[in-house]
């Protein structure tokens, strides 16, 4: 039976960006110096595939620190990419744990812009999702109520801030672009006074990953975001996908939850992956399609991505294979 024709385009950037990268290299690392069980505070990144080939390798996911057993307080516990509140490494130290902090380096710099704002006398507002790891780290930098979170843009309208002429805003990192502007123009507008940060806080791989969407959603029939219903990256893809002309979007984390019975007659597919959505399932997915159709790959490259995050200084001197760097970078 003939397969009817099915375009796919791909876009670039996708996938892992530096950050997370940078997180699953630690965990692999301090595997390999320490041995096993390495302990990890929550997901280290929003990704089951990921999760469970560190737990294959000997990590051990723990929601609280009081889960790690008093006789492998020795060993490492890893802080995840999201960034984390002071009180967790406060914490670690009163029970004389030894951890690595793998928080993303461009989380790290919203948690300064955080707190730049509070020493120059501003309290902040934190535009970002309730609940998300990243924000609560974020409002954890400083003391409590410093931080007024501010979801959308009927939020905005609403606060009633003490001091109106005293504000400056951080955003989370994974943020659509389109709808934090429309939160900023509605406090700039209520609040003229109020200072921005000193650098854009969505981060390069958000903005990237939405850009190759928005090319390649004209037009098309379907786009499927790889990425999990907790990443708020990839949550954003598909809003942003339908937002630019996509007919449907998607979120799947696996080929298997594509919903072959609804898409028989599509002509083009948009794909992408979320910042913490390893390669490999993009290979599986295109897979699965060419089962399927007569697949010709189109790529919508919109950026080439270089940023290279180090580890950790006390991990440097161990070296990864080449097996654990396909594992690292997604592609095994």
């Amino acid at each position: 039976m003939m397969k009817r024709p099915l375009t796919i385009r791909l876009c670039g950037p996708r996938g892992f960006c530096a950050g997370v990268d940078r997180a699953i290299q630690i965990v692999v690392l301090a595997l390999k110096k320490y041995g096993a069980p390495v302990y990890v505070r929550h997901e280290i990144v929003h990704n089951r595939y990921v999760v469970e080939g560190l737990q294959a390798r000997g990590a051990v996911f723990v929601e609280e620190l009081d889960e790690i057993p008093p006789e492998h307080h020795a060993q490492p516990v890893v802080f995840s990419a999201h960034g984390v509140p002071k009180s967790v490494p406060a914490d670690a130290e009163a029970r004389n744990l030894f951890y690595l902090d793998a928080t993303c380096p461009l989380v790290s710099k919203v948690h300064k812009q955080a707190m730049r704002h509070q020493r120059q006398g501003r309290h902040v507002l934190l535009i970002g999702h309730a609940g998300h790891p990243e924000v609560i780290g974020t409002m954890g930098q400083l003391p409590e109520g410093a931080v007024t979170l501010v979801e959308t843009e009927e939020d905005a309208a609403r606060i009633a801030p003490a001091d109106p002429q005293a504000l400056g805003f951080v955003t989370q990192t994974t943020l659509s672009v389109e709808d934090t502007a429309g939160i900023i123009k509605v406090l700039q507008g209520r609040f003229p006074q109020m200072q921005a940060p000193a650098a854009e806080s969505i981060c390069y791989a958000t903005t990237n990953r939405q850009d190759a969407v928005k090319e390649a959603a004209v037009g098309a029939d379907l786009f499927l975001i790889v990425g999990a219903p907790n990443s708020s990256n990839s949550m954003r893809l598909v809003e942003v996908a339908e937002r630019a002309g996509a007919a449907r979007g998607l979120l799947v984390q696996r080929a298997s939850e594509i919903p072959w019975g609804e898409i028989e007659d599509i002509s083009v597919l948009g794909l992408s992956a979320g910042a913490s959505a390893p390669e490999i399932i993009v290979d599986e997915i295109i897979d699965a399609f060419r089962e399927r159709f007569d697949v010709t790959v189109e790529l919508a490259v919109t950026a080439e991505e270089t940023e290279n995050f180090p580890v950790n200084r006390v991990l440097r001197d161990i070296e990864l294979t080449p097996a654990d760097m396909a594992f690292v970078n997604g592609s095994a």
